[in-house]
């Protein structure tokens, strides 16, 4: 099954593949999903001295994946004896296994539909809850899940050597992101980096209300309170290309450059961000290359 990328970009909506594991129901962004396959048992390579997560390596198409036991992660139990049937999934330029137990299906839903659950704390695995069919299904931070294991291919410190520090704080940016973790690591690195002015948001729709409001009090001089946007994809809510799409259709709030950081940015897919008039797109974790796109952008 490939991942389908002509669903039209800003629409508000999103393809979610359903399955279930352990008897729950679990959902992930289609369009992470290079191909569900069937595994043949024994056909799993082990790894010595490995996060007990990582269940071993496995071969698809003449190439070596990495593959997370995603039922040991969320049961917290053993690891399974066998895997047979696999999701192959690509984000943040990574190639990526997760087993699961079965497929129940693809659906496509609106953004709104998805819910924050609860517990927001950066702990969380789960970044939101659709209801279906009066069914719960809980949509996985699968980013969380491959940083917690391998913390050295998420957002680093590590990854702004060689940027010039300075003192970035008349650089005032409003920053959109689900995940409380990445939120934090990204707010600390760029903080590192001398950006002091920034102001964080859950979600798409809690920005653009800010911005809104900014425009609606302000006229042109929002520019006064924020100078540049940096929107992930994945968002309860609203997602980033509609946050995009919103922003420059708006008749005050166009000039504001809008920055895409996403695990979902690949040549395959910077078309989407192209068609809702994104200034730049940058694929998780580069944030050394996002520092000098920001500098470049608001310096213009």
């Amino acid at each position: 099954m490939e991942s389908n990328i002509l669903l039209e970009s800003g629409t508000g909506e999103v393809e979610i593949l359903e399955f279930i594991i352990g008897g729950r129901r679990f959902a992930i962004n289609i369009i992470k999903v290079k191909e569900v396959i069937d595994v043949e048992e024994g056909s799993v390579t082990k790894l010595p001295e490995v996060d007990p997560a990582v269940a071993g390596l496995i071969l698809c198409r003449n190439e070596i994946i990495t593959l997370v036991d995603l039922k040991y992660i969320i049961e917290k139990r053993k690891q399974a004896e066998s895997y047979s049937k696999v999701i192959i999934c690509e984000f943040n330029k990574l190639k990526v296994a997760f087993n699961i137990d079965s497929v129940v299906g693809v659906h496509r839903i609106k953004w709104e539909q998805i819910l924050k659950p609860d517990d927001v704390s950066v702990n969380s695995l789960v970044i939101g809850n659709i209801l279906i069919d009066k069914k719960i299904i809980l949509m996985l931070d699968f980013e969380k899940i491959v940083t917690d294991i391998s913390p050295q291919t998420g957002i680093s410190e590590e990854r702004i050597e060689g940027v010039e520090f300075k003192d970035r704080s008349s650089m005032k940016i409003a920053l959109a992101d689900d995940s409380a973790l990445i939120r934090n690591l990204l707010k600390n690195t760029l903080t590192k980096a001398g950006f002091t002015n920034l102001k964080t948001f859950d979600d798409g729709k809690q920005l653009y209300d800010y911005l809104e409001g900014l425009a609606n009090t302000k006229g042109d001089k929002f520019t006064d309170d924020v100078k540049l946007v940096i929107t992930d994809v994945e968002m309860p809510q609203m997602d980033g290309h509609t946050l995009t799409r919103k922003i420059k259709e708006h008749p005050i709030l166009r000039k504001l450059p809008v920055v895409i950081f996403s695990s979902l940015i690949t040549d395959e897919l910077k078309h989407k961000g192209e068609s809702v008039g994104a200034d730049g797109q940058l694929s998780k974790p580069e944030v050394g290359q996002l520092i000098e796109l920001v500098d470049k952008l608001i310096s213009e």
